[in-house]
């Protein structure tokens, strides 16, 4: 059957989150840096799209190819082991302890990070020619974005921490959503749909992923965005981080494993 039943899926998942701390570092590492390079080169397609087409919603539709891509082929975001690995450390898996899933994110936020850095660097050149020339009009959309999105959260004071949070909690709602798509069907078809629903909605609502904004302020910062390193890290990243995980954790990978692995005793009418 092409479909898995939820009792199946999540037993799945948290499989998934147990291979993944037995991992070696070095895969780990090469997993996660490819996982963000093919998301921020899919940030650059979606952003692309919608300044040349002048249509934000074309350019959400489509973002999802590099999500579904890096699913396909195993690599890792910090979004998705956010979600999976908790889930073994709870079913008490074999070698899954607290340090090493510390250990997983530490890693893979790393990975991630050079990835998209890697790819930051070639979206700077390649928007300015090398550096030789003015930054083109994509440049130009992406640092308005990072300076909206550091400078205009500092500006509402607490409340811009707050609503980081919240669309960073809200993201990874969406975004392990689609973790679990890619478990949920037995066919790359079924798999890239059950992904792509779910990640237009975190993209064209605008909530906080912490590794497309690796990507998305280094660039700015590059380009000569009118935010500094400060701010996108205390103002963006740190807030989007913790957001991710609370919403990853507790909206999809506890809510699913709850239900449907430690379910209630089914009731009796006797």
């Amino acid at each position: 059957m092409a479909y898995l039943q939820p009792s199946e899926f999540v037993t799945k998942l948290v499989d998934a989150g147990e291979a993944k701390i037995h991992m070696g570092t070095r895969d780990t590492l090469i997993r996660a840096f490819m996982a963000g390079a093919t998301l921020a080169l899919a940030v650059i397609f979606a952003i692309t799209i919608a300044v040349q087409t002048g249509s934000f919603l074309l350019g959400a539709l489509l973002f999802p190819v590099g999500f579904c891509m890096l699913y396909l082929m195993g690599y890792d975001l910090l979004t998705g082991v956010f979600m999976l690995i908790p889930l073994a450390l709870i079913d008490k898996r074999p070698g899954v302890t607290f340090p090493r899933m510390l250990k997983n994110w530490g890693l893979v936020g790393l990975g991630n990070l050079g990835g998209a850095l890697f790819i930051a660097i070639f979206g700077y050149l390649n928007f300015t020619m090398g550096g030789t020339e003015a930054v083109n009009e994509i440049g130009q959309k992406m640092m308005t974005v990072g300076e909206s999105r550091t400078v205009g959260y500092q500006d509402a004071g607490v409340a811009g921490w707050i609503i980081l949070f919240l669309r960073g909690m809200f993201c990874n709602w969406m975004v392990s959503m689609g973790v679990v798509g890619a478990t949920i069907s037995t066919t790359v078809s079924g798999k890239i749909m059950a992904m792509w629903m779910p990640i237009i909605v975190f993209f064209y609502l605008g909530f906080e992923h912490s590794v497309v904004n690796m990507f998305l302020f280094p660039i700015g910062l590059m380009m000569g965005a009118e935010f500094t390193l400060y701010q996108y890290v205390m103002w963006n990243e740190i807030p989007t981080v913790l957001g991710n995980l609370v919403g990853g954790l507790t909206l999809v990978g506890l809510a699913l494993y709850t239900t449907h692995v430690r379910t209630q005793p089914k009731k009796s009418f006797a």
